[in-house]
């Protein structure tokens, strides 16, 4: 029988084994690698990894996971993966302790600390510290797109892009969040997410200390100091700091909206506008405020938000230094001074400073109020009128005066109430100079030198300056009065009356006279008592040049030249022109003891 020792070298060329006789013990060296695949033509120095590999041409993958049901090629792919559910990580980094379920996964992110980038752009030179990296980066170079989606057609350049973007087909959304239910179909996304509610934002700033949740936004924020708009824009040659921006811009010349609602139809060219738009069908707003927790449906609009308590308005006009919140608002004041109306409606040709005004009117010609009450079946042109709106049903008052404390409903009306305090009348009529704090008014008062009177009353043909002074109105054909004191139980017809007499109750007088000091509980009896001290008497009869102080004055006057006398004795019918002369008279019915 032939030894170890004596057996010959293989003669096999591909092969090559060397023997060598050490203690009856042989050592087998081989050169090159004997098992090919006749597939690809990859070769494998035993049958153990060819048969490995063939696994990748055939898709078998038979070690299946018991926790989850995944499946993988190799055996020790189902180890790693199994430590996802375990949390086990055996590979520390000696720097800073982080833990990898792959000894390949701490390989490479040693990389990060020690900066090495082993593999190199043969075209442009830029380094990566992995060998993927490398790959996807060369596909800019070549243009080329190997994963193509079998739905759309649409091609990228990386595996990961086409998981992600088929997902956009399927609605999948694996990664959710447990903080607030919202889901992403992205782990990059999921994690920027993350951030918001742990407050996280590990990417800082060199030049002004601003941080941000992820790196992409770091990188942008830079060329707001750079000043660098590397896209531009074909068409106009407008620049931006960022792709995205550019893409945006696009539509605003070809017109295209490619972001459409399944719900309503209405069309978008934004995603961010559309996904703002889903939120109003779903009702989600998962952006609080922890201030007087109002909730959002975006944060952009929360960060806004949280200015109109600390009172920070960033945003300054170079004209006349108003400042505002955010920059939208300041656009749309710009034009106030420019007088650009860049907003047209299409059935009347009406121009309009902002897109929002512009939308409102256009109901006015459709009659359309898409947006309903719930509770009243009230029905609103805009979003924003029925939020409000349902404020009157809640009693919610997120909106607090600083200074008196005083709570409102609405922005608006704290903005003109913080007006009472400071002073300021930024509204000015041009035709007599008088000024005022609030718009309403201005346009108001505007109207009684132009003599319009746009509101119409159906009933008695008497119009009015305004739709709030017409539904006033309206009440004294309907004998409606909504506003009950809870003292007496006394009703108005206007909330300003009510006012006006609980101070009856209270003995409140906050209008004082600055002659003489007395006080009174309503400003127009103020104005009225400013008159005995001035001489002024603006109400004058036509007939007879007698003048009055107050308008009531004049009324019983003009009684005594028409002969009118309203008020009537149900006794013994008896009539008087004032109601004081038909009490006086009144006394004469009572029996004398």
């Amino acid at each position: 029988m032939e030894t170890l020792a004596e057996k010959k070298p293989c003669s096999f060329e591909m092969c090559k084994l060397e023997s060598t006789s050490t203690s009856n013990v042989k050592t087998v060296e081989i050169s090159e690698k004997a098992y090919s695949c006749e597939v690809c033509g990859s070769s494998f120095k035993d049958s153990h990894h060819l048969k490995q590999h063939m696994r990748t041409h055939s898709g078998e993958k038979p070690y299946s996971c018991e926790v989850c049901g995944s499946a993988f090629t190799f055996k020790h792919h189902l180890k790693e993966h199994i430590r996802t559910h375990t949390g086990e990580k055996p590979y520390s980094c000696e720097v800073c302790d982080s833990g990898f379920t792959q000894v390949s996964a701490l390989q490479r992110h040693k990389r990060i600390h020690t900066g090495e980038k082993p593999y190199s752009c043969s075209e442009c030179g830029s380094a990566f510290s992995r060998k993927s990296s490398l790959k996807q980066h060369m596909f800019k170079h070549s243009g080329e797109k190997p994963f193509h989606c079998q739905v759309c057609g649409s091609r990228f350049m990386r595996d990961f892009d086409l998981i992600r973007h088929i997902r956009t087909h399927t609605g999948e959304k694996p990664f959710a969040c447990n903080e607030c239910s919202s889901a992403f179909a992205d782990s990059s996304s999921f994690k920027q997410h993350l951030r918001t509610h742990t407050g996280e934002k590990p990417y800082c700033c060199e030049v002004c200390e601003s941080s941000f949740t992820n790196k992409h936004h770091l990188k942008q924020h830079i060329r707001t100091h750079t000043g660098e708009k590397p896209y531009i824009c074909k068409v106009c040659g407008s620049g931006f700091s960022q792709i995205a921006h550019l893409q945006r811009h696009n539509r605003s010349h070809t017109g295209e909206k490619p972001y459409c609602c399944n719900i309503c139809g209405a069309k978008f060219s934004y995603d961010v506008t559309f996904k703002r738009h889903m939120k109003t069908h779903s009702g989600e707003k998962p952006y609080s405020c922890e201030l007087c927790e109002s909730s959002f449906t975006d944060s952009h609009y929360l960060k806004q938000h949280i200015r109109t308590h600390t009172g920070e308005k960033r945003y300054r006009c170079e004209l006349c230094e108003s400042s505002f919140v955010n920059n939208f608002l300041l656009r749309r004041h710009v034009r106030t001074h420019t007088g650009e109306k860049p907003y047209s409606c299409q059935i009347c040709g009406s121009q309009f400073s902002d897109d929002a005004n512009c939308k409102r009117h256009m109901f006015t010609h459709t009659q359309e109020k898409p947006y309903s009450c719930e509770v009243c079946g009230s029905c609103f042109t805009n979003n924003q009128h029925l939020k409000q709106h349902m404020r009157t049903h809640t009693g919610e008052k997120p909106y607090k005066c600083k200074v008196c404390g005083s709570a409102f409903s609405q922005i608006s009306h704290l903005q003109r109430h913080s007006r009472t305090h400071t002073g300021e009348k930024p509204f000015r009529c041009e035709v007599c100079g008088a000024k005022f704090s609030d718009d309403f008014y201005c346009k108001q008062h505007i109207r009684t030198h132009s003599g319009e009177k746009p509101f119409p009353c159906d009933i008695c043909s008497s119009a009015f300056t305004s739709n709030y002074l017409l539904k006033r109105h309206m009440r004294t054909h309907t004998g409606e009065k909504p506003y009950t004191c809870e003292v007496c139980g006394y009703a108005f017809s206007n909330k300003h009356h009510l006012k006006d007499h609980i101070r009856t109750h209270t003995g409140e007088k906050p209008y004082s006279c600055e002659v003489c000091g007395s006080g009174f509980t309503q400003l127009s009896h103020l104005k009225k008592h400013k008159r005995i001290h001035t001489g002024e008497k603006p109400y004058s009869c036509e007939l007879c040049e007698a003048a009055f102080i107050d308008k009531s004055k004049l009324t019983v006057h003009m009684r005594r030249h028409t002969g009118d006398k309203p008020h009537c004795c149900e006794l013994c019918g008896s009539t008087f022109i004032t109601k004081s002369e038909l009490g006086v008279h009144l006394r004469t019915h009572i029996p004398k003891e």
